[in-house]
């Protein structure tokens, strides 16, 4: 058994079993005074209980001033979910994988299950695009996993929590390929190695509709090819189904690609996914040469592309002995870089979608409509309690538009440690105009630090922002306001703490930081 799938359900098995329940069926769980609700954020949390009131128990998994983005369960947070009567989550790749596939596996199948981010569409929440344009020398290239399974008729069951693996099933070149991924502390994570040959080892692991950056290593030039194919593991206790058969992927390294094959399309530029469609069943190179995201990339078969690796993309090995797996210290090699350092795997929409106070709005009905649903007696008390609720957030809505507008109109930028405050720019027009990274678990390039401080000096920026808890992983953005004597301001973004803990005075603090910080 894979060691996540035993992790969870050991950790299913002992955290009930500390309780003298051996199993998650509703007839072997005592019933609670209470219902309980069990959210992953502490904001999802505070939006819960100001609907439910004190009829309801409310639990979070991620604790205040943890990161979403990479919190691990514990055997505490498998109990609450297996005693839950509701989970709300956000998703849309926000929470760390391991939360979703810990929830996913551990709630009963006969209660609620609900992503607010994708569920509050349908109460008219707005979503607006990750969208990332990172200009480098060469081409982008990193996997993905595209599409949710639900329209290809050969998959039954595919949940958000299934996973879709790509494994290189053959190999051939002048030299070594090596696909890997730098995460935050510098550590390789390794994806495709073919110095000791290809085996099962040689995949990536991603959840439906994400993709990773990755590195692309060659240390000889020539053509080289790498042979992929496919599979979808539904749930932690089923093997894994076929998804796409063998697709050939030529790489042109240090030579003319033009010259590999004069009927394929050349890419050299922009950003491209090998990707691995779970709706078609096939395997594409989706791409674009603008970096546009993958509402832009356009499809094509494996067969008739090559991906340039150009001499521009001549590097040398550094010193750091994390590194010696590419060679020896000095010698040059060829190598696609992955663009943002660290562990990111995302999809295609901004999870934050709270802060603009009128999609919170609509996670309030979705919670709403979701616990009425559970417990029908006190479905007049719910309703009440969050058209109280939604009237206090329409007037927040107005507060906040207000206060911000008092910032002069020019002065309106906001940089921060990382990309989640997009809603905040595109609900209250704030310029979003820089950030040190995309996601806190990833470490700056110099060329991002560059445009960090280019930014901020053409701009004239009098603050920069930080989130409480990501200050220990926010030096470059300290030690670049320091330098350019710039004020450092707070915001909060993903969690509370001991100062703010409600949604209410997390949107209020944030607007009157800005003013008070940019106005």
């Amino acid at each position: 058994m894979p060691r996540a799938k035993a992790w969870v359900a050991t950790a299913i098995t002992a955290a009930l079993a500390l309780t003298g329940c051996g199993g998650v069926s509703t007839g072997s769980l005592s019933t609670p005074e209470k219902p309980s609700v069990v959210t992953t954020t502490g904001i999802l949390a505070d939006l819960t209980r100001n609907v439910v009131g004190d009829r309801m128990d409310v639990e979070q998994i991620v604790p205040e001033g943890a990161d979403p983005h990479s919190y691990e369960p514990t055997l505490r947070d498998v109990r609450q979910i297996a005693y839950a009567d509701a989970a709300f989550s956000n998703y849309m790749l926000l929470e760390d994988q391991s939360v979703i596939r810990t929830l996913d596996a551990s709630i009963r199948e006969d209660v609620p299950n609900v992503a607010l981010a994708e569920s509050a569409i349908k109460y008219s929440a707005e979503v607006i695009p990750l969208v990332e344009n990172v200009s480098l020398d060469t081409i982008w290239l990193g996997m993905r996993a595209q599409g949710d399974g639900l329209q290809n008729p050969e998959l039954s069951g595919v949940t958000r929590s299934s996973t879709v693996e790509l494994t290189a099933t053959d190999f051939s070149g002048p030299g070594d390929l090596v696909a890997y991924l730098t995460e935050s502390f510098g550590n390789p994570r390794f994806y495709i190695d073919t110095s000791d040959g290809i085996d099962h080892q040689d995949h990536a692991q991603l959840p439906l509709d994400a993709h990773t950056h990755m590195s692309w290593a060659f240390n000889e030039p020539g053509v080289y090819q790498l042979t992929v194919n496919a599979t979808v593991n539904i749930d932690d206790s089923s093997e894994a189904q076929p998804l796409a058969e063998d697709k050939t992927v030529t790489f042109a390294v240090g030579v003319n690609p033009h010259e590999v094959d004069d009927s394929a399309q050349v890419l050299d530029e922009g950003h491209a996914d090998i990707s691995a469609n779970v709706d078609t069943g096939e395997i594409e190179v989706l791409y674009d040469p603008s970096g546009g995201g993958e509402h832009v990339q356009q499809a094509y078969d494996p067969e008739d592309v090559v991906i340039s690796v150009p001499t521009q993309a001549l590097e040398e090995i550094p010193p750091d002995p994390s590194f010696r797996f590419l060679g020896r210290t000095g010698e040059q090699i060829y190598q696609l870089p992955q663009a943002v350092l660290g562990a990111h795997v995302h999809g295609e929409i901004d999870p934050h979608l709270w802060h603009d106070v009128s999609n919170a709005i609509a996670y309030v009905k979705v919670i709403r409509d979701t616990v009425v649903e559970i417990d029908p007696d006190n479905a007049e008390y719910y309703r009440a309690h969050a058209a109280e609720y939604i009237a206090e957030l329409e007037e927040l809505d107005e507060q906040v538009a207000t206060t911000i507008e008092e910032i002069p109109e020019a002065q309106r930028h906001l940089v921060t440690t990382h990309d989640a405050f997009g809603y905040l720019g595109h609900a209250y027009d704030v310029d979003i105009a820089g950030f040190v990274t995309p996601q806190p678990s990833t470490e700056p390039s110099i060329q991002q630090r560059r445009r960090l401080v280019e930014t901020i000096q053409n701009l004239q920026i009098p603050a920069v922002f930080l989130e409480p808890g990501l200050i220990s992983r926010s030096n470059v953005l300290v030690q670049t306001a320091h330098d350019l004597d710039v004020e450092i301001c707070t915001i909060y973004g993903d969690a509370f703490d001991e100062e703010v803990n409600t949604y209410v005075d997390m949107m209020r603090f944030n607007a009157d930081s800005l003013k008070d910080c940019l106005g």
